[in-house]
């Protein structure tokens, strides 16, 4: 037998009454003020907030595209905590004494002081506007796979699960993320992500006992083959640092030393999904101290879901080591490798466990999503609006708003299906493309107001704008469906939009119908890392652009 069985059912069902159970504990000592609600009281041990920060690090993207990335590739995702490392000690050091020092919920209070309210309220909006496309993406994830739970597998010869399978799971998922965040507040999301972690954890290390089952020989023929393996690149399966200057690849050193390291800023420093969680704790230290064991802590954990995907190539795509127990399916679309391995391969019981760690990654994200979207829209939005209000009032507010970005949450999400299958990209590299259209500006306007004195209201305002510009124009399935629109041809093709499956195809056109938008495609084929790296700098500069005179003109 293949897919759900009873016992899977049963497994994932008591995990959804753990949940259940824990909302309610919670529910019960219902946060009664917005510190409560948003901060924990500031009371959360630093161990439970590590936990939290890595949970959220990783998300759904993280179990399925983890794998994915190794199976269709080699090692060199892992390299990209380097940056992530190195921003974590700039953030832990400059930016999170700072906020604890100025009392802020969130870290665009930072920016009043310099760029006025005007600063800080744009650069709130960048941040939810790039929240929920980071966040909607992950709820993407997690629906290709409760879409196959529901809905089963798709014929053999159909690689996409149909859209409105993935859409039909987009909701039910988000109607259960809002109604736990609306239990109890941050400190609800961080306990969870504790008992999330676990579950998330285990699964993987079930897997991984259950593919070296599974394929003959033992380890000593495992690192045998995959040393002698290519990836499609030409290099090792077992390549972990790409010495490349070929802007074209995503894991270089040199991107991984530039590129990942403004990631990681925007992404523990600006974001405040991450810097929420690090804003729970007693005092600075505390705060600062998570950050540095979570980056640290992720590393082992991103690399056990990499060996899952280096085990299935052998499993699917080496039936010369494989044998007699080579699978009977076979996987035609990477991107749910992992989840067909689940699927089809699994003893009972062990599938659920699988699926609930994958739930539990997927509701991990949604929940903080909607959290820190509702603190930052009560915080540095509607009490600059509304200051007059009781904090009674204000917790409203926050509930109500849980409620709203949920909505918007999954329409976006609902919207990656065709996103995420017109770029072609592994998941992870969808994931961490779709959050640099709000980080770009974002980095210009920190960058500026933590090591220069320039910068006002206007240009900050400005220099977000140009962020989310730049990186919109070097994505190319964005500006095919606005051509799709219009009808244009451009030198890389004439963009359509195929109904049947939802995809955004180019269509070839001879260089006489091009338009001068040719010109600028070549940089389409940029690492994601190499096009947040030019849309901050533009940005910063043009951040920079502003006089500090001006910036108290913007600040009244």
């Amino acid at each position: 037998m293949t897919g759900f069985q009873p016992l899977d059912w049963l497994v994932l069902v008591a995990y959804g009454v753990v949940l259940l159970v824990t909302g309610w504990m919670f529910n019960r000592k219902a946060a009664g003020d917005t510190e409560g609600f948003f901060l924990g009281g500031r009371k959360m041990p630093v161990w439970a907030v590590t936990i939290s920060v890595i949970a959220t690090a990783l998300s759904a993207a993280t179990f399925v595209g983890g794998p994915q990335q190794a199976y269709a590739g080699n090692l060199t995702y892992l390299a990209s905590n380097i940056g992530g490392i190195i921003a974590a000690l700039l953030v832990a050091v400059l930016l999170i004494p700072r906020m604890y020092r100025l009392g802020v919920a969130t870290p665009y209070g930072l920016l009043e002081a310099r760029y006025g309210r005007a600063g800080r309220q744009a650069s709130a909006i960048a941040f939810l506007l790039g929240r929920v496309m980071a966040s909607g993406a992950r709820v993407y994830m997690v629906g290709i796979p409760a879409a196959l739970i529901i809905f089963g597998q798709p014929e053999e010869t159909q690689a996409l699960i149909p859209v409105w399978q993935i859409a039909a799971a987009i909701l039910a998922i988000t109607l259960v993320g809002i109604a736990y965040t609306l239990a109890g507040g941050v400190k609800s999301v961080i306990w969870t992500d504790v008992i999330q972690m676990g579950v998330f954890i285990a699964a993987i290390l079930g897997a991984i006992f259950v593919l070296m089952n599974r394929i003959p020989g033992g380890i000593d023929v495992v690192w045998d083959t995959l040393a002698n393996a290519q990836a499609p690149d030409k290099t090792s399966k077992l390549t972990l640092f790409d010495f490349s200057t070929d802007l074209t690849r995503p894991y270089t050193i040199i991107s991984c030393c530039v590129g990942f390291v403004l990631l990681g800023l925007a992404s523990y420093g600006m974001d405040q999904d991450m810097v929420q969680r690090m804003l729970t704790c007693k005092n600075a230290a505390k705060g600062s101290a998570s950050v540095i064991a979570a980056t640290i802590m992720t590393v082992p954990v991103v690399a056990l879901f990499m060996i899952v995907g280096l085990l299935l190539y052998i499993f699917y795509q080496r039936p010369d080591v494989m044998g007699n127990a080579a699978p009977g399916s076979q996987v035609f679309d990477s991107t749910r490798v992992f989840l067909s391995f689940i699927l089809e391969e699994m003893p009972a019981g062990i599938s659920g466990l699988m699926m609930a760690g994958l739930f539990a990654a997927g509701l991990s994200s949604l929940n903080s999503g909607l959290n820190s979207m509702s603190s930052t829209v009560v915080n540095d939005l509607y009490r600059e609006w509304r200051s007059d209000r009781s904090d009674k009032h204000y917790l409203a507010m926050g509930r109500a708003w849980v409620v709203i970005w949920g909505v918007v949450l999954g329409t976006f999400a609902c919207i990656c299906i065709v996103w995420q299958r017109s770029d072609g990209q592994t998941l992870i590299d969808f994931a961490l493309g779709v959050m640099t259209f709000a980080y770009a500006g974002l980095i210009g306007v920190f960058l500026t107001a933590m090591l220069t004195s320039r910068g006002s209201a206007l240009s900050a305002i400005v220099s977000l704008l140009t962020g989310f510009l730049i990186i919109f124009a070097m994505n190319k399935p964005a500006i095919g469906l606005v051509l799709s629109f219009f009808e244009k041809p451009i030198e890389a093709g004439y963009p359509v939009i195929n109904p049947s499956i939802l995809t955004i195809d180019w269509i070839e056109q001879s260089a006489d119908q091009s338009l001068p938008l040719a010109l600028w495609s070549g940089v389409w084929d940029y690492a994601f890392a190499w096009k947040l790296t030019i849309a901050a700098g533009v940005s910063t500069v043009i951040c920079m652009l502003g006089s500090p005179d001006l910036r108290q003109d913007g600040a009244k």
